[in-house]
């Protein structure tokens, strides 16, 4: 693998437990910032260098938010780039790494620290040190589990992640908190990641809005407050969907966000070869209406809807339960589980509205007026959405999440 330069903020990651003056000042180095501005892999190498210079027959640990992110986004690229320098074995079976050099060995285990029950995943392990990569991913349980086990002499942690909201633990705990853990705090920028030309910068650039852009781009540890999709707001006349749906050419699916007393919704799509058109969709609130439907009434809008196209799938929330085992039961549609994770669905959402990926026809008055009422809660100390006028928005997600990431990287296009 070829090497690029590495930037100043780079070097002083690779050097600071070397350096006199700084190597005995501090027990933790934190490298937070904007995406791919070069915090994992200086991070990676420095942590593996430092503790081949300095233990013999230890154990160190390299945690992601799961071993599959771990070994996609540390491990591989670190086995490309030091498998000349060191004498690497890699025991997939056992998620650990073994590296030699001159006579010294140590293990590296790898982890992932997906959920609270993660933390008993590194129980009883000794360390010599600890690499936590994206640790605002993961929960303070795993994070200090793994920090108690770094018992050898001269242990030493290491952090690297993108911001989040400034009332997540990490940030208070250990960012705000850095002169007092006798942690060296850097903070990254894409300008600090050599290897990016301006025209990959300005894409990414062009990924992210709101609260993302803020904390993916510009490195902020900012709270997310005000409406969720403020740029589909701001240009809206750009995201709607005019056009003839005799002309659309493309593959159909139905998005459904199911509620009895809540409302539900429905949207009916069209995925082309350049986006995909939200063409059609039913909303039904009982509360407004003063009825509850049944799952059959709603499986009868949901042929309505479908009209005699063939839909691909039907994208449902996967606690719908009932209405799932509704649509089975007439054999007609395939059902898929919708991806539900709220706040990354978010963020793929909003960066495919902002890229012109997802329009929105100008006849889905119920999306429209969601779109302008979904806000984020600012009272929260986490990130939250206000629960209400958000039933369109769930299932736009939910396809956005479920179909069209995929669809999306599939064709080349950049859905991280």
């Amino acid at each position: 693998m070829k090497f690029k330069p590495f930037s100043k903020k780079q070097l002083k990651v690779l050097s600071w437990w070397k350096v006199d003056g700084i190597k005995d000042k501090y027990d933790a180095i934190i490298a937070d910032g904007s995406v791919r501005s070069g915090k994992t892999v200086s991070m990676s190498i420095s942590f593996l260098m430092w503790a081949m210079e300095n233990f013999s027959d230890c154990n160190f640990a390299i945690c992601g938010k799961t071993v599959g992110s771990c070994r996609r986004n540390v491990i591989k690229p670190l086995i490309n780039m030091m498998s000349g320098r060191y004498n690497i074995k890699d025991k997939r079976s056992e998620n650990l790494l073994t590296v030699s050099k001159k006579g010294k060995t140590n293990t590296f285990y790898i982890f992932g620290g997906k959920d609270e029950s993660s933390q008993d995943l590194i129980q009883g392990v000794t360390l010599a040190g600890i690499l936590f990569d994206e640790v605002a991913l993961m929960p303070r349980s795993f994070v200090e589990q793994g920090l108690a086990r770094c018992s050898i002499e001269g242990a030493r942690f290491w952090f690297n992640c993108n911001p989040d909201n400034p009332n997540h633990w990490f940030y208070r705990e250990w960012v705000l908190k850095a002169d007092e853990k006798h942690a060296l705090r850097l903070s990254f920028l894409m300008d600090d990641n050599l290897s990016l030309s301006e025209k990959v910068k300005q894409r990414y650039y062009s990924l992210y809005v709101g609260t993302f852009f803020r904390r993916f781009i510009l490195g902020e540890w900012v709270i997310a407050e005000g409406l969720v999709y403020q740029d589909f707001n701001d240009h809206i006349k750009e995201n709607l969907w005019h056009g003839k749906e005799s002309d659309l050419r493309g593959e159909w699916y139905i998005s459904v966000d199911y509620g009895t007393i809540n409302p539900c919704s429905m949207g009916l799509w069209c995925v082309t070869e350049k986006e995909a058109i939200r063409v059609k969709e039913y909303y039904y609130n009982s509360r407004k209406e003063g009825r509850q439907l049944t799952d059959e009434e709603y499986y009868t809008e949901l042929e309505k809807l479908a009209g005699d196209r063939y839909i691909e799938d039907v994208v449902i929330d996967p606690s719908a339960a009932s209405f799932k085992e509704a649509i089975r039961r007439h054999g007609k549609f395939y059902t898929k589980n919708a991806k539900n994770d709220v706040i990354n669905g978010i963020r793929i959402t909003g960066q495919m509205l902002k890229n012109g990926l997802v329009k929105i026809g100008a006849d889905c008055k119920a999306s429209q007026e969601e779109f302008g009422m979904y806000r984020w809660d600012d009272k929260s100390e986490e990130d939250k959405i206000i629960k209400e006028n958000d039933h369109a928005m769930d299932d736009i997600r939910y396809f956005c999440s479920t179909i069209l990431k995929r669809k999306f990287k599939y064709k080349g296009w950049n859905t991280d």
